[in-house]
């Protein structure tokens, strides 16, 4: 995942929402167990006090006396966390052996007789103490006295069993963190899923696949996706409309072209040959780039948004060379065509035509006798031309692809391989030029990210 990353964002929301809501739920769980554990520690001291109350009694003589302590055998242990108490308004104060020579500081505190109350106090040692404390009514001889009664118990071990707890919580939550992370990441993938299907359909879109998104798409992005074609229709209404702009052009030039042309002959029979070549040459280079205009705005494959059809490829080849043969550089040479009948390449059959047709023309005009057409082999078959004539130096080749250039002085526009180039992109595809085993120049067309 890459800065700026879409799902780098949602996972480190997602890892940043998880890592505070676990700490959360950490603390409050922390703070429920310390108030789970206190409350047990209370309900404990309640049993202690009521054991502490059934056993207190005044003797004849007034005196407190315990005729049964508390069970629990920590009260008889000095320091031992848990501790009684009792004591009456004329200073008589009871303890248990536990607070060896302590007292309980109990607040000041006047609670209604049978009624509860619970504080917290220093103890023993500089501990913390939970209390509960209870004030009876003993009636003895007729004579009634108030008695305080309290038990204690450390704080120390709420704290040190919250602490335990703690230490054991922290790596249940990394592992709960770890799962709730491999689960916000799968729901990143699932949903961010529909937007690679978007990317998808895009990439088909550009490379001419497909011509408009599929609005199967979750609501969320049913207005992008329709958004999107919108655009594209627009866009190709922008296209179309420039291309018939393009072509109306191109063909209201070809009339006034040939019409000079006309008049350069006219002059030419006068014996103006200067003033006619001049004419002739300017003529002949607006012909060149009308007719390559004409070309560009005929393509019918992926640039133009069609999905191009496959055109198979002997049918096309012999009918261009049944035309070539009836053209005087034609007579001359033999055209070998050795295609299986059912090779086909991705290419609208029309545009195909521009290609080879302009392949074959120039390889006949330049072949001393033969040409040759074969499959050029590779996973997406392409096809190879090849003559016999004098070929073309390599520091050339890169030259002759050139608009308008040429490397002889003999007829055509010049404008063939830089057309067969334009109609190539326009599919994907490339043409390569390399010498050929005839002696001659070998032309081949292929998809273009095949290597050389």
């Amino acid at each position: 995942m890459r800065p700026g990353s879409l799902r780098l964002r949602l996972m480190l929301g997602g890892m940043v929402a998880i890592v505070v809501a676990l700490a959360l739920a950490g603390l409050g769980l922390v703070l429920l167990f310390d108030r789970q554990a206190r409350r047990g520690l209370a309900e404990d001291l309640d049993v202690h006090l009521r054991q502490l109350v059934a056993g207190i009694d005044l003797g004849a003589d007034g005196r407190l006396t315990i005729n049964r302590p508390p069970a629990d055998p920590r009260f008889g242990d000095p320091l031992s966390g848990l501790y009684w108490q009792a004591g009456d308004d004329r200073d008589q104060l009871l303890r248990s052996r536990s607070l060896w020579d302590a007292i309980l500081a109990l607040p000041v505190d006047d609670p209604t007789v049978g009624t509860i109350h619970r504080h917290e106090v220093a103890g023993p040692g500089g501990t913390r103490l939970l209390v509960a404390e209870r004030r009876v009514q003993l009636t003895v001889s007729g004579t009634t006295q108030a008695v305080r009664l309290a038990v204690a118990a450390d704080l120390g071990r709420v704290a040190a069993s919250r602490r335990a707890f703690a230490r054991e919580l922290v790596p249940a939550l990394g592992v709960l963190a770890i799962a709730l992370g491999a689960a916000a990441w799968a729901q990143v993938q699932l949903g961010l899923r529909p937007l690679r299907a978007v990317r998808s359909a895009v990439a088909e879109i550009r490379e001419g696949k497909a011509r408009r998104l599929v609005p199967a798409v979750p609501l969320e992005l049913r207005p992008l996706v329709d958004e999107l074609n919108a655009l594209l229709e627009a866009q190709e209404r922008d296209i179309v409309r420039s291309r018939d702009r393009a072509a109306d052009l191109a063909h209201g030039l070809k009339t006034p072209l040939s019409a000079l042309a006309a008049d350069a002959r006219r002059l030419q029979e006068r014996g103006q040959h200067d003033i006619a070549s001049e004419i002739d040459d300017l003529v002949d280079a607006m012909r060149r780039h009308v007719d390559r205009e004409l070309v560009r705005v005929r393509l019918r494959g992926p640039a133009s948004g069609r999905v191009p059809e496959s055109a198979l490829l002997l049918p096309l080849l012999r009918g261009l060379v049944a035309t070539l043969a009836r053209t005087p550089a034609g007579e001359r040479v033999v055209v070998d065509v050795a295609i299986p009948a059912e090779a086909a390449v991705p290419i609208e059959r029309t545009d195909l035509a521009e290609v080879l047709g302009n392949l074959l023309e120039n390889a006949v005009r330049h072949a001393h006798g033969r040409v040759r057409v074969t499959i050029e082999p590779g996973a997406q078959p392409g096809v190879l031309v090849e003559d016999d004539g004098p070929g073309v130096a390599e520091g050339d080749r890169q030259r002759i692809l050139e608009r308008g250039r040429r490397l002889d002085s003999g007829g055509g526009a010049g404008l063939g391989l830089a057309i067969v180039q334009d109609v190539l992109e326009a599919y994907g595809w490339r043409l390569r030029l390399r010498s050929s085993p005839l002696g001659g120049l070998a032309a081949s067309i292929a998809p273009a990210e095949l290597p050389d």
